[in-house]
């Protein structure tokens, strides 16, 4: 299921639709527009609070945009910026299919339903804002909560497994992304990139080559299962046939919206479907 509503929210981040939206609305350049989109529903949230809610961002680059980002857009502004930009994009990349995004919002709202937040900020913030009436930022605005209800429980994982943010970076680019990828774009030094790695390789986690051993992959596939397991509850609470509808709905039109985005994802989810069970 991730793989089908993960592309739908993530249009807000790599379609020029989303980024115009921003610069329209007074923010320039790309992390901007990101950390105050995405942080907008916790209010004008300082940068501890964004840097512990996003988990997986060194705290001095957060702090390049948070809170200075607030004396230049009210999180209200934000978020009008950001459902524009993302509707805009769907509206593009899902060009007449506006019926059939409009039942799969409705099915993946029925999917949310009354579930319960607890214990998952980003999410509980999400749920919190209104549903817009129109199908394609309904759409999005469902993607969006499921994402970051997942993505909550991940973080939750990664706490209990005792792997802290840059740690979380690094051991997974010792599975499968690149360094030179992930290390600018969260915003580690070299210091702390490298102190993650020693802490990993100490735990008999990554080897010399800088790949993840035996017990790094069981670890890691410890946190996955542990994801999996916490985001599971919208999905197990409905019969096989209502999730297998949902399925078949978001299967097109997530594949519409992954052609706009770049794989190997920087936010690791696989290509539609590539993960189905």
């Amino acid at each position: 299921m991730w793989t089908l509503f993960e592309p739908i929210h993530a249009v807000t981040y790599f379609a020029p639709e989303a980024r115009s939206a921003y610069e329209q609305a007074g923010l320039r350049g790309f992390w901007r527009g990101y950390f105050a989109g995405r942080a907008a529903p916790l209010g004008a949230a300082g940068a501890a609070v964004v840097t512990a809610s996003f988990f997986n961002f060194a705290p001095a680059f957060v702090a390049r945009a948070i809170p200075g980002v607030w004396e230049l857009i009210t999180p209200e502004q934000a978020l009008r910026a950001r459902l524009a930009g993302a509707t805009s994009a769907l509206g593009r990349l899902l060009e007449g299919r506006e019926t059939e995004a409009a039942e799969a919002a409705g099915l993946l709202w029925r999917a949310i339903g009354e579930l319960d937040f607890s214990g998952r900020v980003l999410a509980s913030a999400d749920i919190a804002l209104p549903v817009p009436d129109s199908g394609f930022a309904a759409l999005w605005q469902a993607a969006t909560v499921l994402r970051e209800h997942r993505g909550d429980g991940h973080f939750a994982a990664l706490a209990a497994a005792d792997i802290d943010g840059c740690e979380a970076v690094v051991l997974r680019c010792g599975l499968d992304l690149r360094r030179e990828d992930m290390q600018p774009v969260r915003g580690w030094t070299d210091e702390a990139w490298d102190g993650a790695l020693s802490r990993l390789a100490a735990r008999g986690w990554i080897g010399a080559d800088g790949a993840l051993t035996s017990a790094g992959r069981e670890a890691h596939a410890a946190v996955e299962n542990a994801t999996d397991q916490a985001a599971s509850r919208p999905w197990a609470r409905l019969a096989p046939q209502s999730t297998a509808e949902i399925v078949a709905a978001l299967t097109p039109l997530a594949r519409a919206c992954a052609s706009e985005l770049p794989y190997p994802s920087p936010i690791g989810v696989p290509a539609p479907g590539s993960a189905a069970r």
